[in-house]
């Protein structure tokens, strides 16, 4: 497969990884009142629509590599480039999640949150480590040994699971070969905190993930290489279920699961991403739809601010107590939004209502042309 030099952008591609990034913030910053069931992550063996939106980044990931990589660059240029860029975003997620630097004790005193107590791994941590895997492949492998490299990640995955897990327990959540391996080089007190030992962004998880990544720099490349043609669309139309099939199939042997990141949860996301990548062709690529054309690509020029200042301001908010044991985006939550309209719509308007807000702020900067560039 090769590709011209000087490739044609897609707008189609932009609008993908906007839509992804604002679906992001919807799913992390549910108000209070119990979410749908979709818009909450599986909580172990199963699927949701909550689970297609992280590895939907990586994919995007991919496809914005598929571009970058296609213009004329040294090699020693090369990497220093994408070591600093993955170092610069894997710190940014360190600092997020150590963000605000504080902790408030019960007596209403302040201190330093020691280092201790951050998480490591996470989000950001797991795309730098993966974009930096996948970038280096792509650098030096030909786009069929590369499809051979994303299969043997997924494969080694499952091999390292069954090979090196307690008894019985591959797909087990405490002692399954990830959280070991996440306990013995991390430690417990670096890890996520809220599931009690066991990280969902450890680090065994980088190995499949990086094929989400791969999975989304060849479908660019294809996807340059067919044009904004329909007949693209039906190609990748029948690539993405050929792939949930045999996600499917494998699913007996080999459970789907987010938290996990099964090769079977990667071939069921992969599969998914190509079909509404392709739909999204389809639609605006050859068809000439302008809706959303300036909204969802503003949103893919500035991700990873877009992203941090949701997470931060969330956080921010609940750090200002109401009432006791309750923060501010809680209390609005609870306040405003259910009192309109309770359970699940309540907790989505809330949530839509910070997505939006964060898309203010990226239209700021946006119009005054700031684009955070690791």
């Amino acid at each position: 497969m090769t590709v011209a030099a000087r490739a044609e952008r897609f707008a189609s591609l932009d609008m993908f990884r906007g839509a992804t990034i604002f679906l992001m913030i919807v799913v992390n910053t549910a108000g209070a009142g119990q979410p749908f069931t979709q818009l909450i992550h599986a909580p172990w063996i199963g699927f949701t629509l909550a689970d297609l939106v992280y590895p939907s980044f990586l994919f995007a990931v991919g496809n914005a590599m598929s571009f970058a990589l296609t213009r004329p660059m040294a090699n020693g240029v090369f990497l220093r480039r994408i070591f600093k860029r993955a170092a610069l975003i894997f710190l940014l997620g360190f600092l997020m999640y150590w963000y605000p630097f504080v902790t408030h004790a019960a007596d209403g005193s302040w201190s330093v949150k020691p280092f201790a107590e951050t998480r490591v791994t996470g989000v950001l941590q797991r795309i730098a480590l993966c974009y930096l895997l996948a970038g280096l492949l792509a650098r030096y492998l030909s786009p069929r040994r590369l499809l051979a490299a994303a299969v043997a990640l997924v494969a080694t995955h499952w091999a390292i699971l069954v090979g090196f897990s307690a008894p019985g327990e591959a797909f087990g959540r405490y002692r399954n070969a990830g959280t070991l391996l996440d306990l013995r080089l991390i430690g417990p007190e670096h890890l996520y905190r809220k599931d009690h030992g066991f990280d969902p962004e450890g680090l065994l998880g980088t190995l499949p993930g990086t094929a989400n990544v791969i999975a989304g720099y060849l479908a660019g490349l294809a996807i340059q290489r067919w044009g904004k043609h329909a007949t693209t669309v039906t190609r990748m139309a029948l690539i993405g279920i050929a792939l949930v099939l045999v996600a499917l199939l494998l699913a007996p042997i080999l459970p789907i699961a987010k938290k996990l990141w099964t090769g079977s949860f990667v071939l069921l996301t992969v599969g998914l991403d190509m079909i509404l990548l392709g739909a999204v062709i389809g639609v605006v690529e050859v068809r000439g739809a302008r809706v959303g054309r300036d909204f969802l690509p503003m949103l893919g020029r500035n991700p990873l601010a877009i992203y941090l200042f949701s997470e931060l301001l969330v956080v921010t908010m609940e750090l200002i107590h109401v009432r006791p044991g309750i923060g501010l985006y809680r209390w609005i939550g609870e306040s405003w939004f259910q009192a309109i309209a309770p359970g699940p719509v309540g907790s989505l308007l809330c949530a839509l209502a910070y997505t939006f807000l964060c898309c203010w702020f990226g239209r700021v900067l946006d119009r005054r042309g700031i684009i955070l560039k690791v």
